[in-house]
């Protein structure tokens, strides 16, 4: 069994850890090879893992790999698996989302350390042996948060280079911002409601091609949903699970669409509803809304956006707010019933006015 150099860096928002890993895992199966199903790669491994298809993203050549934790539904690493050279160095990289987070080996030789939610936090480590190396987010795991870093020829299944839209480091990074730009649909316009949302950091989670998305309840500080935001297709179902920390949560949307009823406490306790119609939908905690207990679900492609320049959430909060939920259909046709109501109202008055002017006009001597 060989040995793995590890290595961290730390600063305020970075685990920082030195020193030299524990044997490195051995790989098992074919190297570089298809197998019949995604499920056989790595053992099993990643079968119940939400993200991952078959595919280990080819990251070879580079000297250092970045992967998301938190990504895609929050409860995911991005990418799932990956090939990199001997001699790599990996950083995980905290999104905010999801809740609180950790990097745990499978055979004990690294962990990032207790769960982070902040986002922008690292962690590294360098692979100097080949091997296929195995992890998990140690309160998640049961969720499917697992990944496999296959160091030298030892990846297993499909092994493919990034796609074009994952794989903006740097100068692709512009390519990714128009890529949102394509979807002309911008960033959605929350009126400032997430402005004091615990674990919101401005980002929405997307979520779409999913039809059953978790949100976890009690995330982070207890006192917070995770992801805070997120974006699904129309008609898939949000199912709210309770973590079991930060005391008795309740779900309730701002405009009595959905309520799950009186708070609970329970773990595992879930709650879901299925969005079958495009828009945004804020929603809280009864108990600990004061406390910045609050979410968001957008949800399709028609929502209100913030506009192109800017200006911030307060600047057209007003507006948003205005047509952001399902029922701004319903507010314009009122509005459009009551000034046809006062148009019928006013005529009579008009006509009056009017004609009177025509006979005052009609009593005045011609020369």
């Amino acid at each position: 069994m060989s040995e793995r150099t590890r290595e961290t860096v730390c600063s305020r928002r970075t685990l920082l850890k030195t020193g030299t890993g524990a044997a490195a895992a051995v790989a098992t199966g074919a190297t570089g090879t298809a197998t019949a199903q995604s499920g056989e790669n790595y053992d099993g491994y990643l079968s119940d893992v939400g993200n991952y298809d078959g595919t280990t993203v080819d990251l070879t050549g580079q000297s250092s790999v970045t992967i998301d934790v938190g990504a895609g539904n929050g409860l995911q690493f991005g990418p799932p698996a990956v090939k990199v050279d001997p001699g790599t160095t990996v950083t995980w990289e905290w999104t905010g989302n999801g809740g609180a987070h950790n990097v745990v080996a499978e055979d004990g030789s690294f962990t990032s350390g207790d769960t982070v939610v902040e986002a922008g936090t690292t962690y590294q480590q360098t692979f100097d042996a080949e091997g296929v190396v195995k992890y998990y987010c140690n309160p998640h795991k049961a969720a499917g948060m697992k990944g496999v870093v296959a160091v030298g020829d030892t990846a297993q299944g499909e092994v493919a280079p990034p796609s074009d839209g994952g794989s903006g480091d740097g100068s692709d990074g512009g390519d990714g911002g128009d890529g949102g730009d394509g979807g002309s649909e911008g960033m959605p316009d929350f009126g400032g409601y997430l402005s004091d949302a615990n674990n919101y950091d401005g980002s929405v989670t997307d979520a779409r091609g999913q039809s059953n998305v978790t949100v976890e309840v009690g995330a982070a500080n207890g006192l917070s949903f995770g992801p805070a935001a997120v974006h699904v297709d129309n008609g898939a179902t949000v199912t709210w699970e309770w973590t079991g920390n930060g005391g008795a949560h309740n779900v309730i949307s701002e405009d009595d669409v959905f309520n799950s009823g009186n708070a609970v406490t329970e773990a595992g306790t879930t709650f879901e509803y299925t969005f079958d119609e495009d828009g945004i939908y804020t929603y809280f905690c009864q108990p600990h809304r004061a406390a910045g207990m609050k979410g968001a679900v957008v949800v399709g492609e028609e929502f209100p956006t913030q506009s192109a320049g800017g200006g911030g959430d307060g600047g057209s909060g007003g507006d948003g707010e205005g047509s952001s939920g399902p029922g701004s259909a319903n507010q314009l046709a009122l509005g459009t019933l009551l000034a046809m109501l006062a148009l019928g109202l006013l005529s009579p008055i008009i006509f009056l006015l009017v004609a009177r002017r025509r006979m005052a006009g009609d009593s005045q001597p011609r020369t």
